[in-house]
């Protein structure tokens, strides 16, 4: 035992990014099991069942429904996303190009995110933050959340730095070779983030903390949501890119076979860099001050979004049919049932995937100028977004732990844990389903969103079957997470360890069309030229509309409604 534990010192020494990754993991999956421990609650109440009445008895530090759907949104939606990207999309180009990252910028990045959730965490627990996940104004949080997610959200600025010096590094050392597939993806993202990640930082440092310091006396609710949505629907994307990486890079290795298409993965991912910001509009069509040709012009650019992602259906598709023919697979179909179903790392982001084909489509629904009219605050609207963090994004990056986690730390995982893993999955993925048909079912009966049941007792009792099918998924999900919770601790807290696992290379697929066409690859690799163009769709999409509506500020006080 000690001469395996001397090994893993040495393993740390040769690659310390490993042991802060995973401390971003460890910490982000705590986050997300904390905020999933909500849900079901919530669950329950879409099926006409007030169940907070039993949290406060289990929690009493909680004082509403609505303090409890804040602590399950910032967790899940902001918190755990945030540490699993800067994990997986540091330390999956740092593999790959065989470079040691910055590790004093390493660890700043993640003691900023961890101090900043702590802050934040402070007011929210103590019910002076139920803002919920949005940031509205004119409701008004406690100024030591404001700080404190700031800081969490500028500490991901200090992953960007140490991508980018990776990247520089690298090229300086490969002059007129083509970045890496996998490091690629990585400095599209982090540029990508960089640009959204602005609109939320200027409402935090003009608006929001020095409204909450006392040092302004009201916001404008609208330039306010306008700078809020400029980050909130491109940080759809921010979920989504590392999940997509995994998918494109290591799925195809955990199903047997190859990628199908180097140039097709770099497209995708610089079509989501040029297209993710200029978007936000469609999620103000109801809001007054905002031209309506400029709805229509970002609604159009929405459904454009559509496009990397159905490159994505194809070139997965495609490759996973690759994997289940050498393994065997004869006929149409036959293909399908070859693939590991047996595998969690690859059972769940395929799940994930057949969860994100409604979920996609409800966006298109989403982003329609006319219409999202009809689901506009419904409960079809988180029905939608479920599909898409709470399914693909959270079901990949269960299934990433797999072979990551022995990757990591030297863990073994036996059999018993992967069946166990395989039923956690399996039941995650079912309940997400159950839930995402009552709540887009309930959201089309006109069942509204964030309604509280003991409030507004007549919201739902016109959708009573919707309602059997969202307390079916509360009770299905909380057991999914119970029992990940024993086996992702089983695994982390095992005394076994295998210090070649640790050394072993991430498990990166192979891929079939390389980048041939060394002319095409060289023009996608201007990622600085492209970073430019992005910059300056977003600067036509936003600046005319933010011009006008900071020239005609019409401030107003805070409110505090619980």
């Amino acid at each position: 035992m000690a001469a395996r534990v001397g090994e893993m010192s040495r393993v740390y020494a040769a690659y310390p990014e490993k042991k802060a990754t995973l401390y971003f993991l460890v910490l982000g999956f705590i986050a997300v099991i904390v905020g999933s421990l909500f849900g079901p609650f919530q669950a329950l109440n879409y099926g006409n069942v007030d169940a907070y009445p039993l949290l406060k008895r289990l929690l009493p530090f909680v004082q509403s429904y609505y303090q409890g759907l804040t602590l399950h949104g910032v967790l899940n939606a902001i918190v755990f996303t945030q540490l699993f990207a800067q994990a997986i999309m540091v330390y999956l180009p740092a593999r790959e190009l065989n470079m040691r990252p910055n590790m004093g910028l390493m660890w700043l990045s993640w003691w900023m995110a961890f101090i900043g959730l702590v802050i934040a965490a402070l007011p929210l627990l103590a019910n002076e933050a139920t803002v919920l996940y949005t940031f509205y104004p004119p409701l008004k949080g406690h100024w030591a959340f404001y700080l404190g997610a700031s800081v969490f959200v500028l500490s991901t600025w200090v992953s960007i730095y140490i991508v980018l010096d990776l990247w520089r590094r690298w090229k300086a050392a490969n002059p007129g070779r083509p970045t890496p597939l996998v490091t690629y993806m990585a400095v599209t993202f982090w540029l990508m983030w960089f640009i959204a990640s602005i609109g939320l930082v200027l409402e935090a440092v003009l608006f929001l903390l020095p409204w909450s310091f006392g040092l302004m006396e009201g916001v404008d609710p609208l330039i306010a949501r306008t700078l809020f949505w400029w980050t909130g629907h491109p940080i759809v994307y921010f979920w989504l890119l590392p999940a997509y990486a995994i998918l494109y890079t290591v799925l195809p290795k955990q199903a047997g076979g190859k990628l199908i298409s180097d140039p097709l993965a770099r497209i995708v991912f610089l079509l989501f860099l040029l297209l993710s910001t200029p978007v936000g509009f469609h999620h103000q069509f109801a809001d007054p001050g905002i031209d309506p040709t400029w709805k229509m012009i970002h609604s159009v650019l929405t459904m454009f979004v559509a496009v990397p992602s159905l490159i994505t259906a194809f070139t997965l598709a495609a490759s996973l049919e690759i994997a289940g023919r050498m393994r065997g697979g004869r006929g149409l179909l036959g293909w399908i049932k070859a693939l590991p179903w047996d595998n969690p790392a690859f059972v769940a982001p395929v799940l994930g995937l057949l969860g994100f084909i409604p979920g996609g489509a409800g966006g298109l629904v989403n982003a329609s100028f006319t219409l999202d009219y009809v689901v506009h605050n419904t409960a079809w609207i988180p029905g939608h977004f479920h599909l898409q963090v709470a399914s693909l994004v959270t079901l990949t990056a269960m299934g990433s732990l797999y072979w990551l986690i022995p990757n990591l730390t030297g863990k073994p995982i036996t059999d018993g844990q992967r069946r166990l893993g395989l039923a956690v999955v399996w039941l995650w993925f079912l309940g997400m389903m159950i839930m995402a048909l009552g709540l887009h079912w309930a959201g089309l009966l006109n069942v509204p969103r964030r309604a509280y049941i003991a409030q507004v007792p007549d919201a739902y009792t016109h959708a009573a079957v919707p309602m059997i099918f969202n307390v079916i998924s509360g009770i299905v999900l909380l057991v999914a997470l119970l029992l990940f919770i024993y086996g992702l601790f089983s695994v982390l807290l095992s005394a076994r360890r295998d210090p070649a696992l640790a050394e072993a290379p991430v498990p990166f697929a192979e891929v079939i069309s390389g980048p041939e066409d060394r002319r095409v690859i060289l023009a996608l690799d201007r990622i600085g030229f492209w970073f430019a163009v992005a910059v300056i769709l977003v600067l036509l999409a936003y600046g005319p509309t933010l011009a006008q509506l900071f020239s005609n500020l019409n401030p107003v006080p805070g409110m505090r409604l619980w």
